[in-house]
């Protein structure tokens, strides 16, 4: 039985991906795409990298789509952007960005746009975007959104996180997790968008700080 929510189920994803694949100026048939895509995004390695934040990045970008420059190639790069991943290797986001080089123009996608995907794609390995880069801004501040989560989502967030680490030890993972979450706190910035910067930079703050405060 699919105990999923209407938001995360397969049917509503798909014909989100269908509605993102025709905007983007899919000549193709979008449905085979779905089908590899959420297999992808339901392997059993994942607890934070699901379809819920698949699902979750969509609707944060829905609402920072005025933000963007070409929100359909924002949109596809959602999709993709995690589309690799195993928590033990460190080329996910590269492998996930060649996924869309290989696929986009399969279904028609033209190479300006499939340029576009992947280069959003790749810079989910920093979400560092440059000054000006409206789709890179719209999209790490979609993929960052969980941080300014209310308590009990972030702590739900922070214990997926350590479920997919669980092949680390704990002082291990406690030390690489503190680095991460200091290195988060020290960027002068966490949001770039006017919305992500009003409404999410504060909590967010607070969840890291707190989550650090409670490693050490």
């Amino acid at each position: 039985m699919d105990t999923s929510t209407p938001r995360t189920g397969t049917t509503a994803l798909r014909a989100r991906w269908h509605a993102s694949a025709i905007a983007a100026g899919a000549s193709g048939d979008p449905a085979p795409y779905a089908d590899r895509l959420l297999a992808a995004w339901a392997e059993p390695q994942r607890r934070y990298h699901t379809t819920a934040h698949l699902a979750d990045v969509l609707e944060r970008i829905d609402v920072l789509a005025p933000y963007a420059a070409d929100p359909a190639a924002v949109e596809l790069a959602a999709w993709f952007h995690d589309a690799v991943y195993r928590p033990d290797r460190s080329e996910n986001e590269e492998r996930s960005a060649v996924m869309a080089e290989r696929a986009l123009p399969e279904l028609g996608i033209d190479a300006d746009r499939t340029a576009e995907v992947a280069r959003l794609v790749r810079l989910t390995v920093t979400h560092d975007p440059a000054p000006g880069d409206a789709d890179g801004e719209v999209l790490c501040d979609a993929d960052l959104a969980v941080l300014a989560a209310d308590p009990e989502a972030y702590a739900a967030y922070a214990a997926a996180v350590r479920a997919e680490y669980g092949f680390v030890p704990d002082d291990a993972f406690r030390a690489g997790r503190a680095a991460v979450l200091r290195q988060l706190l020290a960027l002068p910035r966490l949001f770039r968008t006017p919305y992500g910067t009003a409404h999410w930079e504060a909590p967010a703050r607070a969840n890291l700080a707190a989550e650090l405060a409670g490693l050490a």
